[in-house]
């Protein structure tokens, strides 16, 4: 972090030591404050973009306070026209940098205050549209399970049931810890690094028995990790990235489709429509803040609509 502004390391380290961000969303504030400064300080030096312009040799360790009390609300408007115009940011991307944009200087106002003026306060979040998740189908789950094969299929047949019938974040999935399994039950920490447990199936205890069985026990490195990588190290989430994009490939379904967080909404999917499963029920499962996020599972089942519509007296002819 030596080379961003001493100001955003600060922030960076008070959104994780007080107010409990997980490192995932530490990282991407980081990325995002260190876009934002490369845009600021070339356009604070009247440097005109094109599509070619690089800004990786932009240096922004040297911005101090004078320069971030230059910033304005039409600055941060012009951000957000080039990342959408030049990095082809989309609104939820567009969206997470309001957000960061927003808390950075709310801190520098409200806690810190080396400014006089915040200038995010009247900037607003990027309208999001409605999307419905894109998911397996029950026969495409189940052809993706019975695709699994090579010397680590056991491993890798867990790691996919896991995905398919719990609904794990990718983040949550690799950072597995035996000593956190419990018969039926899973700890996990999620988004904002709060602690869920998850109830598991017999798919998924009898995927964990059977690939433990076969876990490698001599020269671990990383031995309270439940998945392994090769190295006997704790797998990381470019591994299981590759994994599952090479099995979706293998059942002969569409890699640019379907990812580790397609499984995600897979899982949610399948239980919403065949579990009957309450919309309170399955924000506690998924581990979402904000209902607002789970409801977007309700939209998916359209044969449910349609026999709703059937339903009324009045459909007869």
């Amino acid at each position: 972090m030596n080379k961003l502004p001493r100001s955003v390391i600060d922030f960076l380290n008070y959104m994780g030591t007080i107010k409990g961000k997980s490192k995932n969303t530490i990282q991407a504030y980081s990325y995002d404050l260190e876009v934002f400064f490369k845009f600021m300080k070339n356009r604070k030096n009247n440097t005109l973009l094109d599509s070619n312009y690089d800004m990786d040799n932009i240096l922004i360790h040297d911005i101090d306070d004078n320069f971030i009390k230059t910033i304005n609300l039409v600055d941060l408007y012009a951000f957000l026209s080039y990342v959408s115009n030049y990095r082809h940011n989309k609104n939820y991307a567009r969206a997470r940098k309001v957000a960061c944009l927003r808390s950075y200087f709310k801190y520098l106002h409200t806690k810190v205050k080396t400014i006089d003026q915040n200038p995010a306060e009247e900037l607003e979040t990027p309208k999001i549209n409605s999307r419905h998740p894109v998911h397996l189908t029950l026969d495409e789950s189940k052809k993706l399970l019975t695709s699994i094969d090579g010397e680590n299929a056991a491993r890798d047949f867990a790691i996919i049931t896991l995905f398919l019938n719990c609904g794990l974040r990718l983040s949550e999935l690799t950072g597995i810890d035996i000593d956190k399994i419990s018969e039926d039950t899973l700890t996990v920490i999620g988004k904002g690094n709060k602690e869920r447990t998850i109830y598991l199936n017999k798919a998924c205890t009898s995927a964990i028995d059977h690939y433990r069985k076969d876990r490698q026990t001599d020269g671990v490195i990383d031995k309270s990790a439940l998945f392994l990588s090769e190295r006997k190290k704790r797998i990381s989430k470019r591994t299981v990235q590759y994994i599952v994009k090479k099995y979706i490939e293998s059942a002969g379904l569409d890699s640019n489709k379907f990812s580790t967080h397609k499984l995600r909404h897979t899982a949610a999917t399948l239980m919403y429509k065949y579990g009957n499963v309450d919309i309170r029920a399955l924000q506690q499962i998924l581990g979402h803040e904000n209902i607002s996020t789970t409801q977007i599972y309700t939209h998916v089942d359209d044969e449910r609509l349609r026999e709703a519509i059937k339903s009324n007296p009045l459909s007869q002819e």
